[in-house]
């Protein structure tokens, strides 16, 4: 079964691991990238690898295939316990088979898209081997690309995850979560902004314990909408070849 939330949990703190794993999201990332600061980084990836356990598996997102800590954090994501790697400011495929070349079989990529260039090669990430999905990092393609608002000028983008995770035969894109965790009610209205702009998003990332559970419960029967992607009547759902 697909998740559809992920609880993120800042790498370098890890005493709330533990309370993450228990919150009630149907994932947790423990997050080696944009909650720690570049200081920390390697406490950050030390504490998750005295943490890792095949009893509590969990995503880790690394850092960027542009970044000084790419190399050493791939060093963790053969450990026991990685069940997938988020993957951010994914902009081709290299870092995409690096990381498949790693981790343990069945372990699961998801490429954040974060860029104007990460859009424009959305086909192809999504086409890459090991991708189960992809996720949409709205705050950094805003600053990417200079869009201010968060609505209908994400249309475009959000459409076109859509449309390509279809066509990859990937599973629905992820939208991205509230970084300062702030309430469910909120939480709700941009669920249901996504859905209309989007039917295939679904999944939320969570930044706060408190909101796993509520929000697991928001989600575990998603609302059915039209689909949207090829016909099926001629040989069904299109795949990368």
């Amino acid at each position: 079964m697909m998740d559809r939330s992920y609880l993120f949990v800042p790498g370098n703190r890890p005493e709330r691991f533990d309370k993450a794993y228990a919150a009630g999201a149907h994932a947790v990332i423990v997050d080696l990238e944009d909650a720690v600061a570049p200081a920390d980084k390697a406490a950050a990836r030390k504490a998750a690898r005295a943490w890792l356990t095949a009893e509590k598996p969990v995503w880790l997102r690394i850092n960027g295939p542009e970044s000084e800590w790419f190399s050493s954090d791939l060093d963790l994501v053969a450990l026991a316990g990685v069940k997938g790697v988020m993957l951010p400011k994914a902009e081709d495929t290299v870092a995409i088979a690096e990381i498949r070349g790693r981790v343990r079989a069945g372990a699961r990529i998801i490429p954040l898209i974060e860029s104007a260039l990460g859009l424009w090669r959305a086909e192809a990430i999504a086409c890459a081997e090991g991708v189960e999905r992809l996720a949409f990092g709205s705050v950094d393609f805003q600053l990417d690309t200079g869009i201010a608002g968060e609505r209908e000028e994400l249309l475009f983008a959000r459409s076109q995850l859509v449309l390509v995770s279809r066509v990859a035969g990937r599973g629905p894109s992820r939208t991205g979560g509230r970084r300062d965790g702030r309430s469910r009610r909120r939480g709700r209205a941009a669920r249901g902004r996504g859905a209309r702009a989007a039917p295939r998003f679904r999944g939320q990332a969570l930044h706060s314990p408190e909101a796993g559970g509520g929000r697991e419960r928001g989600l575990s029967r998603p609302r059915r909408g039209p689909r949207v992607g090829a016909s099926r009547s001629r040989g069904g759902r299109c795949r990368c070849q």
